[in-house]
Formats: C-alpha cells, structure tokens, sequence
C-alpha cells in the first residue's frame, strides 16, 4: 500500500521558520506531480504549493516570496520550507502526489496532515 507520511510540523512564532516534509513508501513506478495543501480551521482546503516532474514550481500568491517547495525522486520525497511565518499560515498541511503504480495506473495520495501553529 502507497502511503504519504509528514514530518515536521509545529508550534512557531511569527517571523519564524518551519520546513515539512514528506515522504512517499509502498510500490509504486515512478511519483508525478506534487503539492501541499493546507485546511484552516473553518475554512476550504487550499493549494499552497506545486512542483512538477520537471520540477517547475507554482505557489499561491499568500506564500510566494516566504515558501520553497523542492523535491528529491531519489528519496520520493517533497519539502516545503516555510520563511516569515505569519499566524495566517496556521493550518493543518497536507502533502499531496499523483504517483504511477506497478500496474501503469494513475493514483492519487494524501497524506495524513501535520498541524503548524504560528503563534508567540
């Protein structure tokens, strides 16, 4: 079974850093697209960050300038580095991939969510 696991999250004042990461494991032939979303409390989840294969990059214009998505295909892995953080930031994250499996199908996966507190 493919699964996405996050690390990384926490309580952080404002002005702070905090990086996520996230890590894919199971059998699977190669991993897509990537992302993190976030979901704060009363709100839609929403896109925060996109890397491609290619690892072209999209971000929403709230983080632009303050986050940094990247990602390692030798380690299946995804980040988000997260700079000048404010207390609108807070919010659970989600890391998100759209992975190949053995059987060349399509597969879409979440992972759990990681809460980040932005606070003093």
């Amino acid at each position: 079974q493919v699964q996405l696991v996050e690390s990384g999250g926490g309580l952080v004042q404002p002005g702070g850093s905090l990086r996520l990461s996230c890590a894919a494991s199971g059998r699977f032939f190669s991993i897509g697209p990537m992302a993190w979303y976030r979901q704060a409390p009363g709100k839609q989840r929403e896109l925060v960050a996109h890397i491609g294969s290619g690892a072209s990059t999209n971000y929403a214009d709230s983080v632009k300038g303050r986050f940094t998505i990247s990602r390692d295909d030798a380690k299946n892995t995804v980040s988000l580095q997260m700079n000048s953080l404010k207390p609108e930031d807070t919010a659970v994250y989600y890391c998100n991939a759209h992975l190949i499996t053995t059987d060349i199908r399509n597969l879409e996966v979440w992972g759990q969510g990681t809460l980040v507190t932005v606070s003093s």
